[in-house]
């Protein structure tokens, strides 16, 4: 086996009592997860983290039900991406649900999401200015804030109320808002700190809810708040936050919501659009088909053409809206296509090797496409990568992608206390991050970010590894396998989609439009039933020049053709069998 294959150890046995009626692959699967017990597997709602240990949770419901009650104004201020605009909606409409219930005045629930390239990210002093005339009594933020002290400042000064939800790292100190609710406080008691911005919102709801019931303040019935796991699941996938336990069953809930027809008919019409049936929607559907749909619109033109679909009723009108963020997510492809080209051109033009990161940055690109570019990057040399675009004011915005081991916003925070005056903002994960800088300092942060990766990673990158969950006896590889991994789930970032890997016999090969590769597999002896595979992007990788025996990761997957059902292998990964 290719000693960069690795295969997941295979865990504790999980105990009978847990695995009654489990097919055994699935079985294998979760024991190399981790799963331990039976309460792991259960995704039911009883499950679920109670709101209790969130800071400042209490003060945000002491504050808003009066607001609520009175009729007073609220602007919940969100995020241009796809978790800020599943937030927003989602605070939206169950604002607008309590107030009605509580006897106020559901019109006086409004949302604003800053426009990426005129107002940036976050509540800032100009989206303060910019929401005057809107006249809010109190704004709410969503999937944004927690860093926000100066525009926090500004809204009360204003005399606006704020309270903060969010899901960020927080900075040197908190924005003095009514209440800050963030799982990533340092005083936070929430059992969990991988909660996506919607997680956060969906919980604040659910807070503000028990409150209102508590004192008796629901003067009439109102629809139930889960409801709107809808678009808990679609953000919580789309943000790529950890499917631990708790995120699981936020998705998996859901995700049967959605199959069942309990949903909102802009998720209906955005997965309809990309050709997939929401009866048997998986998170890879939300991933794949909803998330970058949603995302367009953030990063080609408005995030409020996304949540206006999300709080769309009408199913026709839901499908124009949706459509036209198809229509933005073609024009994205387009963009992101050229400037992947311009990017590989560039480095492949240098004489030596890009070192222990990538960055890159050129005149004309888009801003909003700068995250896809340095992911695109980050898979293609398999280090970290900065990608920056013009912004307004001479500055250069970007977004920067990390690998296994390396902490991308911790990473940015160093270069800043070593050169406060490099960076003017930064902020993300882990895995993700996005900074400004002015044009003139491009050079002085290549030379930064090289020295951060250095003393990082010991002047030496992580070996690519590629994780597997070993190998498929023949026989388990039907149908059946393919239906039981489908749906045992929600699988997703920290809780992988299962792959295995084993010999094959390449029988036929021919290359698709778009450079992907159809296969025909059989067994490494060449005997044995020959199995359809599809290699997405194969001949990019080199992929088409194979013969004879390989070595292959792949996933066993339902693919329907034509009214018929049958075995897929996926391929992830090829390399001649040595």
């Amino acid at each position: 086996m290719p000693e960069h294959i690795r295969r997941r150890p295979a865990g504790a046995a999980l105990p009978e009592d847990a695995v009654e009626g489990l097919h055994p692959v699935l079985r294998r699967v979760y024991e190399r997860r981790g799963l331990r017990d039976s309460g792991e597997l259960d995704l039911s709602l009883r499950r679920l983290q109670p709101p209790s240990g969130l800071a400042d949770l209490d003060r945000a419901v002491r504050a808003l039900i009066p607001a609520l009650r009175a009729g007073q104004r609220i602007v919940v201020v969100g995020d241009y991406d796809a978790d800020g605009a599943t937030a927003t909606a989602l605070m939206v409409l169950a604002l607008r649900r309590l107030a009605k219930a509580a006897g106020g005045d559901p019109a006086a629930i409004e949302s604003f999401v800053p426009d990426r390239f005129s107002l940036g990210y976050g509540l800032s002093g100009a989206v303060v200015e910019r929401l005057r005339p809107m006249e809010p009594d109190w704004l709410v933020t969503v999937d944004n804030g927690v860093t926000s002290v100066e525009g926090v400042a500004a809204a009360r000064q204003a005399g606006m109320g704020v309270v903060v939800t969010d899901h960020h790292a927080p900075g040197e100190s908190l924005p003095a808002a009514e209440a800050v609710v963030d799982p990533l406080r340092e005083d936070d008691h929430f059992p969990t700190t991988a909660l996506a911005g919607v997680g956060v919102a969906f919980y604040l709801a659910l807070a503000l809810r028990r409150g209102l019931e508590a004192d008796g303040g629901l003067r009439e019935e109102t629809a139930s708040l889960l409801e709107l796991l809808d678009l808990v699941a679609v953000g919580t996938v789309a943000d790529l936050v950890p499917l631990d336990h708790n995120n699981r069953i936020l998705v998996e809930q859901g995700l049967r919501r959605i199959r069942a027809g309990v949903v909102r008919p802009g998720i209906v019409a955005l997965l309809e659009v990309a050709g997939r049936e929401p009866t048997e929607v998986t998170a890879a559907d939300l991933a794949f088909a909803v998330g970058p749909r949603l995302n367009a619109a953030g990063r080609m033109d408005d995030m409020t053409a996304g949540v206006d679909c999300l709080l769309e009723e009408d199913p026709q009108r839901a499908r124009e809206r949706a459509a036209g963020l198809d229509g933005l997510n073609r024009q994205r492809r387009e963009v992101e296509a050229q400037m992947t080209e311009e990017a590989l051109a560039s480095l492949e033009a240098q004489a030596e090797d890009v070192g222990l990161g990538v960055c890159v940055a050129a005149r004309g690109w888009h801003q909003g496409v700068t995250g896809i570019l340095a992911s695109r990057l980050k898979e293609r040399y398999h280090r970290p990568a900065v990608a920056f675009a013009p912004a307004d004011g001479g500055r250069l915005r970007g977004s920067a992608r990390s690998v296994p081991g390396l902490h991308m916003r911790d990473l940015l925070a160093r270069i800043h206390a070593r050169s406060p005056s490099l960076i003017e903002c930064f902020g993300g994960h882990a895995m993700a991050a996005g900074l400004t800088i002015e044009s003139g300092q491009l050079d002085a942060f290549r030379r930064a970010f090289a020295g951060a990766l250095d003393d990082a990673l010991g002047g030496e990158l992580p070996k690519l590894r590629l994780e597997t969950d070993g190998a498929l006896a023949p026989e388990e590889l039907n149908l059946e396998t393919a239906w039981a991994l489908r749906y045992g789930g929600p699988w997703g970032q920290g809780f992988p989609e299962p792959c295995f890997d084993g010999v094959f016999r390449i029988e036929r090969a021919k290359e698709l439009r778009g450079g992907h590769l159809r296969l025909e597999l059989s067994n490494g002896d060449g005997t044995g039933p020959v199995f359809p595979a599809i290699a997405f992007g194969g001949v990019e990788r080199g992929w088409d020049r194979l013969q004879g025996a390989v070595h292959a990761i792949y996933r066993p997957e339902v693919n329907r053709f034509r009214g018929s059902v049958e075995l897929q292998l996926r391929i992830d990964y090829l390399t001649a069998a040595g």
